[in-house]
């Protein structure tokens, strides 16, 4: 006879070795679900009246109308993705930093964390830069393994700059708004920036022969004209940018309808480079649908999977088994981001977040920790998914798109240092929760000195009562 406290470990491990097999994500958690389901009903430790709050659940997925920004936001990031911004961004912000060593690989950071602002999605960020830039890199002389890195480097970072569809995601599970998980993400935006810079940076002062400045016979258009072209593609981008994260943190409108601002606005942005087309805005509809549907069906397969696991006390086993470890909070910390660094060899986030998060932030909110710092931490802990070898997307996306010569060898030696740099950040954030919590800080309404009169009139009631 199985017990309450056998049968959640055992169920959480037949579902971690389904995904491990390698079968799809959303029809195992579904099965496992429904399969440990009738295995406590019959063993009694399962209410067979609890099966009858899946429906209700699958129409609260269904009609939840922050999940409605996830294909508004994925549109406008496929649009621009083969509207040809990314590349008049790069070509322009290239030739302008072309001059100095590691010229090249300013720019693409620069332009991917520009890009990620108004995609937020790794791939586009990704193949974009290279299919442009990996060439040139290759052409001048960049070292192989520093060029490969930078390029994937500068997709993942779209995974914490607003509006990523991770932090949309990771509200919604944590129960906290879209809005504050943006402002949250601002300060790890800027420092994962600034510290892949000042690496750029070190490696151009003590290895200036690994990215060495074009040649001067390039720059000759080194001009406030190439200014002006950079300009010209950066003012309608930030007016996107600002269309889409101005509105929410301005509490001008929800997500959902900053997404569908930003999807109207990428289409303009595609028409003013004169590539709007049908064909394109098939293609970006193609790309949203398929990304959708994978969201939903991975939702309901959780909902299957927690809705069970819940009724079996899962959530009790697991509250129990994190709050007793060694160290308190700290303790608690450290062991979920590292589970979570090494769950991410496996799993993307959309997985991560729908199964793991829900069963971690009820203990973290009893552990008082801010749940928005709490789901920032872990977005900027999960790029490391995009990034480690040998399993990070952003290294299959590149090496789709790298030439021949290009060996796998260097994409995954080239990524490695870059980990580092976002397990940096991971510290930082951990030591330091103001950069996370100052801009909340900054964006919340002082409602101590806040009184509301309400008049009294000499007839409350209506004379027609008399």
């Amino acid at each position: 006879m199985f017990t309450h406290g056998v049968m959640p470990p055992i169920m959480f491990g037949t579902m971690i070795l389904f995904m491990l097999v390698g079968f799809p994500v959303a029809f195992s958690l579904a099965a496992v679900g429904l399969f440990f389901g009738l295995i406590g009903i019959y063993t009694g430790h399962f209410e067979v009246q609890l099966m009858q709050a899946l429906t209700f659940r699958f129409y609260g997925i269904i009609s939840n109308e922050l999940l409605l920004s996830i294909p508004f936001f994925t549109f406008m990031g496929a649009l621009l993705e083969r509207c040809g911004l990314a590349e008049d961004l790069l070509e322009g912000t290239g030739e302008l930093f072309g001059r100095v060593p590691g010229g090249l690989a300013y720019a693409v950071i620069i332009v991917g964390a520009v890009l990620g602002a108004i995609t937020g999605t790794v791939a586009a960020s990704v193949i974009a830069m290279g299919v442009i830039s990996l060439p040139v890199m290759v052409r001048y002389g960049y070292n192989m393994r520093l060029a490969t890195g930078v390029i994937a480097a500068s997709g993942t970072i779209t995974q914490l700059i607003p509006p990523s569809l991770v932090l949309i995601v990771l509200a919604d599970q944590l129960g906290r708004s879209v809005g504050d998980m943006y402002l949250g993400a601002i300060g790890p935006s800027i420092l994962q920036v600034v510290i892949f810079i000042l690496f750029i940076a070190f490696i151009s002062l003590v290895r200036p022969q690994y990215m060495p400045p074009r040649p001067a016979s390039d720059n000759q258009a080194m001009t406030w004209k190439l200014v002006g072209r950079v300009l010209r593609g950066m003012i309608p981008s930030i007016i996107l940018i600002f269309l889409v994260l101005g509105t929410i943190g301005l509490g001008l409108a929800t997500p959902t309808e900053a997404g569908a601002m930003g999807a109207i606005g990428a289409m303009a942005l595609a028409g003013l480079h004169r590539r709007l087309t049908w064909p394109l805005v098939q293609q970006a509809m193609t790309s949203t649908m398929h990304l959708t549907s994978m969201v939903v069906f991975i939702l309901i397969g959780s909902t299957c999977f927690s809705l069970v696991f819940q009724g079996m006390d899962g959530s009790l086993w697991i509250e129990h088994l994190l709050t007793d470890l060694p160290g308190g909070t700290v303790g608690f910390l450290l062991f979920v981001n590292v589970f979570v660094f090494f769950l991410a060899f496996f799993l993307d986030f959309f997985e991560i977040a729908f199964i793991i998060i829900p069963l971690l932030a009820p203990v973290a909110a009893k552990l008082g920790i801010d749940l928005v710092w709490f789901g920032v931490l872990l977005c900027v802990n999960m790029q490391t998914s995009f990034m480690h070898p040998p399993f990070g997307f952003a290294l299959f996306y590149l090496r789709g798109i790298a030439p021949k010569e290009v060996l796998s060898s260097d994409i995954y030696w080239g990524a490695l240092p870059w980990v580092g740099m976002q397990v940096v950040l991971v510290l930082v954030v951990i030591c330091w929760p103001q950069s996370v919590t100052y801009w909340l800080s900054k964006s919340k309404v002082d409602t101590t000195n806040i009184t509301i009169d309400i008049p009294m009139t000499e007839q409350p009631f209506s004379p027609i009562f008399k």
